[in-house]
């Protein structure tokens, strides 16, 4: 059932210029239970918005499926999550692709191999998923990045094996006609993914960056996504805030993290990050809302 009705606010703008450029053609994260509360996306976000849709395990198809179709319908470009291990076996992967294209003319995909400590069939990776040619016709393939590296993949604390497998995807990228980026974890402190994305390009991965970011929300929601998440170092960002009493009880915003990669940006336009790729952990309207105060209109008013 929708309980959200929203009417455009005319909202000055805030925040630079280089921000909002920055900020041209960000995406957002959906999950069915939580769209189930919109009543309409266009009142929140621009036309044709790309809108990831996550697939948690235990999600039915059907919901999955529904909510890609709805976002088709409302004028947006639905990318459903594919987690390899949640996947039974290579018939199911092809009979949800299948589902998504004839159903919702989904033409994008997010292919990660999904947080499920024992894969549920014999696909455990993004790489196996590419492989498998069910995702051939498709227009634009995204895959993980961890630009504070992921001890799941990399126990040592490395990232020699997140670095291989990327180095893999830049090779699929290149001898395949695939569209493809990299889609990542959120980050509070702009400058370990300066850092990340430079080494990247330096390390001859040219896939383009879409930095995953936490939309505004409680700092004690945050903290606890990404202590989760297995967010690293600029989690300090966060345990740093919490120490101030007069900012605790003050919604998280993105402001100063955002603003230091559009400046970055604006010096160096070859960059690596293309896009940014929101996490509305705190609610899809409350990041809307934010994107709309730095200069991102919505498709139209509710009704």
């Amino acid at each position: 059932m929708a309980i959200f009705k929203f009417g455009r606010k005319d909202t000055p703008a805030t925040g630079s210029a280089d921000l909002a450029a920055f900020l041209q053609g960000f995406s957002i994260e959906v999950m069915p239970r939580t769209a189930e509360k919109v009543e309409d996306f266009r009142a929140l976000l621009p036309g044709g918005t790309r809108v990831y849709i996550a697939h948690i395990d235990g999600t039915p198809i059907d919901e999955m499926v529904a909510t890609a179709a709805r976002l088709r319908t409302e004028g947006f470009e639905p990318m459903p999550h594919f987690p390899a291990r949640i996947i039974a076996d290579r018939a199911m992967l092809k009979d949800w692709v299948a589902r998504y294209r004839g159903e919702a003319d989904v033409k994008q995909a997010l292919l990660l191999a999904g947080g499920l400590p024992k894969p549920k069939g014999d696909l455990h990776s993004s790489m196996q998923l590419l492989e498998s040619g069910a995702f051939d016709g498709f227009e634009r393939l995204h895959v993980a990045g961890h630009p504070e590296g992921n001890k799941d993949i990399d126990p040592d604390g490395s990232d020699r094996m997140v670095m291989e497998a990327l180095r893999w995807k830049q090779a699929f990228a290149e001898r395949t006609d695939a569209q493809m980026a990299i889609a990542t974890q959120f980050c509070f402190d702009a400058g370990p993914v300066i850092h990340w994305a430079n080494r990247l390009q330096a390390e001859g991965i040219a896939l383009p960056v879409h930095i995953g970011v936490a939309g505004p929300a409680k700092l004690q929601t945050l903290i606890k996504f990404a202590i989760a998440c297995g967010v690293g170092p600029s989690l300090k960002v966060l345990q740093k805030r919490a120490m101030d009493v007069s900012k605790l009880l003050v919604p998280y915003e993105p402001d100063a993290f955002l603003e230091a990669l559009a400046a970055h940006k604006a010096k160096a336009p070859g960059f690596g990050i293309e896009a940014v790729h929101f996490f509305p952990l705190g609610g899809i309207k409350a990041t809307a809302d934010w994107t709309q105060r730095h200069g991102q209109r919505p498709q139209r008013a509710a009704a």
